[in-house]
């Protein structure tokens, strides 16, 4: 079967071996004569499931033990509103770093529950860069310090990280964790929407330090980070599938030499359509200045309006799919994520070389 050379900025792709093993599975899982989505989230089969993803998770990514992985509902969004909740205290101040869209709506969310503040910003220049993160100052009154690891929107890409805080480092992954090896200490709470690279909508991954895990009778119970990681993420139904889907895409990056072996290929693939760009004198315009380019997003315009909407109509006739940038900015964006193959990212930078020819001045 055709499968479509699919750049959706999220959901987005999924590997393919991943999808046919749950097909293998999906009448009869682990010979109980159920699917793994019929299966009760108390059984000892899902249990297994369950289980075993927080282990890979672990493995993959060095986690520490001081750390707690939970598995939640509601998006990244809905961490916008429970990091503050449960992490700033009315006496202090929450500081965001504003490197695009989401950190913008992160702090929007954080504002309604207690104080904020800018650390940094690369707001006025349309967010083309990261700031440099050696000229961030933590005042006293700081609970945090909040970071969007990667901005799907403008294609740009923290390349390493604030050391040294006085505070917590928290960071918003949902677009580029399991791209790139990562020290997970440095961190207070990483959190991520899985429907990029962690595997289908529905699932958010927490990994927050156990010593900022604390009990508040005042906070909602489903609300709380307590209940969550007293309860191993099932104090409530959770998204089975989800997390059984995302198990098996934890599988599959084990199976490609980890996390390592993973960001050698994103590095091959982000190489690609970034020297047609370079390449182009100009017929292509990348967003991110080069030293915040994102390698899992590629920003780009073209020269007119006009250009780029043939450019988006012809690559969507050759199967190119989710091409289209993001509606509040326009142009076009390749989302190049891990489960992206590099076959389907070559095929993309030879059409952009065919299309350049073809309508170059």
């Amino acid at each position: 079967m055709k499968r479509a050379y699919n750049f959706n900025a999220g959901p987005a792709a999924l590997p393919e071996w991943v999808l046919h093993e749950a097909k293998e599975h999906w009448l009869n899982f682990n010979d109980t004569g159920m699917s793994l989505m019929e299966l009760s989230h108390r059984s000892k089969d899902y249990e297994a499931v369950h289980n075993e993803a927080k282990e890979l998770l672990t493995s993959l990514l060095s986690i520490p033990d001081n750390y707690e992985i939970l598995f939640l509902q509601g998006g990244a969004s809905l961490q916008f509103t429970m990091i503050p909740m449960n992490l700033l205290p009315k006496s202090q101040t929450a500081y965001y770093a504003l490197t695009g869209v989401w950190s913008e709506k992160a702090m929007k969310e954080a504002s309604k529950l207690g104080n904020t503040a800018i650390s940094t910003s690369s707001k006025n220049d349309n967010y083309t860069y990261i700031p440099d993160h050696e000229q961030i100052n933590i005042p006293d009154d700081a609970a945090y310090l909040h970071i969007t690891s990667n901005n799907t929107i403008f294609g740009t890409q923290w390349s390493s990280f604030p050391s040294n805080l006085s505070v917590p480092l928290i960071a918003d992954m949902s677009s580029d964790i399991l791209s790139t090896p990562i020290d997970v200490s440095q961190f207070g709470v990483i959190y991520a929407g899985a429907q990029k690279n962690l595997g289908p909508s529905g699932v958010t991954v927490v990994i927050i330090r156990k010593d900022l895990i604390k009990e508040d009778p005042a906070l909602p119970t489903m609300l709380s980070y307590h209940t969550h990681a007293k309860n191993n993420s099932l104090f409530n139904t959770p998204p089975t599938l989800g997390i059984y889907l995302l198990s098996l895409v934890l599988k599959w990056v084990e199976k490609h030499g980890g996390v390592e072996g993973i960001a050698a290929i994103n590095n091959e693939k982000a190489k690609h359509l970034y020297e047609v760009i370079d390449q182009s004198n100009g017929f292509y315009r990348g967003h991110a200045e080069k030293t915040s380019r994102s390698k899992m997003n590629v920003t780009f315009t073209l020269q007119s309006e006009d250009l780029t909407k043939d450019f988006l109509r012809e690559a969507k006739e050759a199967g190119f799919v989710g091409l289209n940038g993001h509606r509040s900015v326009g142009g076009c964006r390749a989302s190049i994520y891990n489960a992206v193959p590099l076959e389907h990212v070559i095929a993309l930078s030879t059409f952009m070389k065919d299309f350049q020819l073809k309508y170059q001045q």
